[in-house]
């Protein structure tokens, strides 16, 4: 993450900011395009996207209280495939909103969906991605009613996957498979 500005902002604003109801509680950070953001097109390069929704993540995790589990537990939030949609470009020093949720969950993964917004409700860009927890000391991903019993939120079952989810679990189970 080389945002290491936005980082420290983010994470001194956490802890004054609401915590999120678990598990569908919505992350809503707001940016500016910044002059370090732009490639040669003069928008912002689909790289610092990536960059950029770290942040969304880990401001989910913290408000919705997964942090200091994590830290205790040493538990690491890693992502583990993403897909991504432009629609349209961001400028110099334009205004976005980030938003970060859960979509629903199947084993250890997660499926997050996050959302670039222009405005109230304008999709600039949107992705979804695979993550999930890992238990460093068990050298394995933490199962979901483990993880919700921690941020009190037990026996919520996952929501139904969209179209869109299923595709991206089917495609990073298809690229495992051909690395096999």
């Amino acid at each position: 993450m080389n945002l290491w500005f936005r980082l420290l902002y983010l994470l001194l604003c956490s802890y004054f900011r609401p915590r999120l109801a678990a598990p569908f509680g919505v992350s809503r950070l707001r940016f500016r395009v910044l002059p370090n953001d732009l490639d040669s097109n003069l928008h912002m390069t689909n790289g610092r996207y990536w960059n950029i929704f770290d942040l969304g993540r880990l401001d989910l995790i913290l408000r919705m209280g997964l942090g200091r589990v994590a830290l205790r537990e040493k538990w690491a939030p890693i992502v583990g495939a993403g897909t991504i949609q432009f629609r349209r470009e961001l400028k110099p020093f334009q205004r976005f909103t980030l938003e970060t949720r859960l979509v629903g969950w199947v084993g250890t993964r997660v499926i997050m969906e996050q959302r670039v917004l222009l405005g109230e409700d304008t999709i600039a860009t949107r992705a979804l991605l695979v993550t999930g927890i890992y238990d460093r000391r068990q050298r394995r991903f933490v199962d979901m009613p483990r993880m919700m019993q921690s941020i009190g939120a037990e026996d919520v079952p996952s929501p139904p996957l969209g179209k869109a989810a299923d595709a991206l679990l089917a495609a990073d189970a298809a690229l495992k498979q051909d690395d096999a």
